[in-house]
């Protein structure tokens, strides 16, 4: 009964947390970085993006001094 409640108190205190990612967290962390950068890419190279952008810089630098 003695170690249960060792055990148990130690587990309250943490300090037998984990203090860092396993691999598998480390793998669908980078699935998940990989999918946002496929998102992002298709977003920014649509043809609604692209013109937009091409006008607020041709606005730009039709500005006169």
């Amino acid at each position: 009964m003695k170690i249960i409640w060792i055990r148990v108190r130690a587990a309250l205190s943490g300090r037998h947390r984990d203090a860092g990612m396993s691999t598998s967290e480390y793998a669908m962390g980078t699935i998940a970085a990989c999918a946002f950068a496929a998102v992002l890419y298709k977003v920014v190279t649509s043809d609604v993006v692209s013109t937009a952008l091409q006008s607020t810089i041709g606005k730009a630098l039709d500005v006169p001094f």
